[in-house]
């Protein structure tokens, strides 16, 4: 099987389109821009497509590599027969590759090498030829220096035959695939660890038994972790009388020589529970741990993209308050482009609740600074600090928004928030940042690890490295998809643009800083570093306001501006008037432009843009009116129905903010009526909703709602 081939197994899309993206991914063209811009070669695959074709190569190449070392080092051994290499060769499933390498792989000594060294292998072959039952006279013919009695001689040569039970490719293959379909996990608590504190959030798994196929990701994870601190003891088993009975089925070939039959029991029994059943349990518990961590990660993934979409409220001036009781609560004023401009930090709650000073202080800012909005932190104290704001009589309307704060304090705290403002505390950092999300939370999100913005689901328990290869695939899908502003945008933002990077989204940042704001984006050519691939990949991601090119304010590559250019000319107009005008763009037959430049897929995508040019696929951010009775946990009533927004999302419901410090769960089967498989298919992440209140548990500070109303 080549890489094609291979590739096709795992993608299901043509080999042609396979070939021409691999041909793009050697020339160090960036998944974006092969998604965006070279549709028509690689057949109109979308990014996901595209990184799935670049990973099934990556596991192409990782299986030829093992598969090469595998056969040399059994070639050095000189035990490589011509019928094992083409088997090797063959095959494509690690798993099988390893078992069929597991007889010459180096490991430490065994019970079985032991054996050996004391020349008990020729005892093990006649107890597995199966053609005596006179075995008390075979082994005295070993005993030596090593072995003092035929009892000690049978037990070696029984951890022979045990070893190669474990060995048997057949048996593995069989007894795994058992595992896969029949395995039962179950968890049985520590009793010493029963009473603490920390184990009653698994109280659940106290005494839990369920098919492990059956086990959804959550709880498996769930279990995992309950092991992990110890709290829990947990077995992956199938059953074992079942199991033996298949592997002496295998092995025993002459049943009638019962002393033969009776050793050759004696070791499978052993091989089974000493080498088999460990390393296969904890095989497929691997397997079914990958698959959680992939649907956890896949939950994870998809809650990062819809906060990174989220609504902006783009470019307006924000009052920015990280609410607090006894440390008061941090105001800063923003401009536009995210600039500090003033803080202050104002006590309008106990003990101080210094209301007159702090209206007079926030009335005073919002003049002063001209501003647009208020941004409250969704943390401690956010509803006392919302209903203060609201009091406040401003001279304009000033909209109220409430902002997820989760992360500000890692960002308030970073090296990134030390830069931009060296000479302010993290209380004042992490306000900015909170009036930032307002404003582009794509932008600010950009700068704070994923896993710290508080949307994931046991997102310390999964793979890591894989977690990670996932979140930054999402982050540049996100920041690509909606394009950036090239005098505006940060280093971290900048870093993620195709092409860039953070070398050369640093050397951006510094020419900008030397050299004013860009008017053109050829102007990017004279960035130090930026060469032509670089340029030829990140061009068309970035954009220049009221620069000298209308294009340049679009996401039309400078490739095609000479298309764009023909196509005015055509209908005897300029590019300007162009530009924007639908009925002039409806003119446009796509198949008069295609040439070997040019595809049909490129074409139609240029005259989209070419209606709305630089149109952000983002929606616009809406105020949110939380019940104005709600403040405690204690205040929410069961059977009220409450105006609420989706702040995360797990593969067994949602968690419904409803403007109480406690985020409530809408499990799966009370999103609506009906059985839904997918939570996304239902809501999204920051999706305002109404909710109605199931259950309220003060004891453990938990509410059930329902969107069924």
């Amino acid at each position: 099987m080549n890489q094609i081939q291979y590739i096709k197994k795992q993608v299901a899309v043509s080999e042609r389109s396979i070939e021409n993206t691999l041909q793009l991914l050697a020339q160090d063209c960036t998944i974006p821009f092969i998604a965006r811009y070279r549709k028509d070669v690689t057949g109109n695959l979308d990014e996901v497509q595209i990184e799935n074709i670049q990973k099934a190569a990556v596991q192409y190449d990782t299986i030829i590599k093992r598969k090469e070392a595998i056969l040399i080092s059994i070639e050095e051994q000189g035990q490589l027969t011509d019928f094992l290499k083409d088997k090797i060769s063959q095959l494509f499933d690690l798993t099988e590759i390893e078992d069929l390498y597991l007889p010459y792989k180096k490991k430490r000594k065994t019970k079985a090498d032991t054996a050996r060294d004391a020349g008990l292998e020729p005892l093990a072959k006649i107890i597995m030829a199966q053609k005596t039952d006179d075995l008390e006279f075979a082994a005295e013919k070993f005993l030596n220096s090593k072995i003092d009695s035929s009892e000690e001689a049978l037990q070696g040569a029984r951890d022979i035959i045990a070893e190669w039970v474990n060995e048997n490719v057949f048996v593995r293959k069989t007894l795994r695939r058992k595992f896969q379909r029949e395995a039962e996990i179950s968890t049985k608590v520590i009793k010493t660890k029963k009473d603490e504190e920390a184990a009653q959030k698994f109280e659940q798994y106290f005494d839990w038994n369920e098919p492990l196929f059956k086990a959804a990701s959550h709880r498996l994870l769930a279990m995992l972790r309950a092991a992990n601190e110890g709290f829990v003891r947990l077995t992956i088993a199938i059953d074992k009388e079942t199991a033996l009975n298949f592997i002496e089925e295998t092995i025993i070939k002459n049943p009638q020589h019962e002393e033969t039959t009776h050793q050759i029991k004696q070791a499978i029994a052993d091989g089974y529970k000493r080498l088999l059943e460990p390393t296969l349990s904890n095989e497929v518990l691997q397997e079914y741990k990958l698959k959680a961590d992939v649907q956890s990660i896949g939950v994870f993934s998809e809650n990062l993209s819809q906060l990174l979409l989220a609504a902006p409220l783009g470019e307006k001036r924000v009052l920015a308050i990280d609410p607090g009781y006894k440390t008061g609560c941090k105001v800063v004023c923003i401009d536009e482009n995210g600039n500090l401009l003033y803080n202050e930090t104002i006590f309008p709650h106990a003990p101080q609740k210094e209301i007159g000073m702090a209206t007079k202080k926030v009335r005073s800012m919002v003049n002063s600074y001209k501003i647009d909005a208020i941004a409250i932190g969704n943390g401690t104290a956010s509803r006392e600090t919302e209903f203060f704001i609201k009091k406040v009589a401003f001279d304009k309307p000033v909209q109220v928004f409430i902002v997820n704060e989760a992360g500000a304090s890692v960002y308030s705290a970073s090296k990134i928030a030390r830069d931009e403002f060296p000479n302010y505390d993290v209380t004042v950092r992490g306000s900015v940042s909170i009036g930032r999300r307002l404003q582009d939370p794509l932008a600010e999100l950009v700068k704070i690890d994923p896993k710290s913005i508080g949307v994931g689901q046991y997102q310390h328990d999964v793979d890591q490295g894989l977690l990670k290869q996932e979140l930054d695939n999402v982050v540049i899908r996100s920041v690509n998809k909606v394009g950036i502003n090239l005098n505006t945008a940060s280093k971290s933002l900048l870093s993620y643009v195709s092409g860039i990077g953070e070398k050369l989204a640093e050397n951006i940042v510094n020419y900008r800083a030397e050299n004013g704001a860009f008017t053109n984006r050829r102007e990017l050519k004279k960035v130090p570093r930026l060469g032509e691939r670089a340029y030829q990949q990140a061009v068309a991601f970035v954009r220049i306001v009221n620069g000298d090119l209308i294009l340049d304010n679009s996401a039309v590559h400078p490739e095609a501006y000479s298309l764009v250019e023909k196509m005015a000319k055509d209908l005897k107009i300029t590019t300007e008037v162009l530009i924007g005008n639908k009925t002039l763009i409806d003119k446009i037959d796509p198949l008069n432009y295609i040439s070997e430049t040019f595809g049909k897929h490129y074409i139609t995508d240029v005259l989209k843009e070419l209606e709305k040019p630089g149109l952000d696929p983002r929606r616009n951010a809406k105020v949110l009116e939380f019940d104005s009775s709600l403040k405690t946990i204690n205040d929410v009533e069961i059977g009220r129905v409450y105006n609420g927004i989706v702040n995360n999302i797990t593969n067994f419901g949602c968690f419904v903010d409803i403007g109480i410090k406690e985020s409530g769960l809408v499990h799966i089967s009370q999103l609506k009526e009906g059985f839904v498989s997918d939570v996304n298919e239902v809501v999204k992440l920051h999706q305002h909703v109404e909710v109605k209140v199931l259950e309220v548990d003060l004891a453990k500070k938990r509410l059930q709602l329902s969107m069924i109303l």
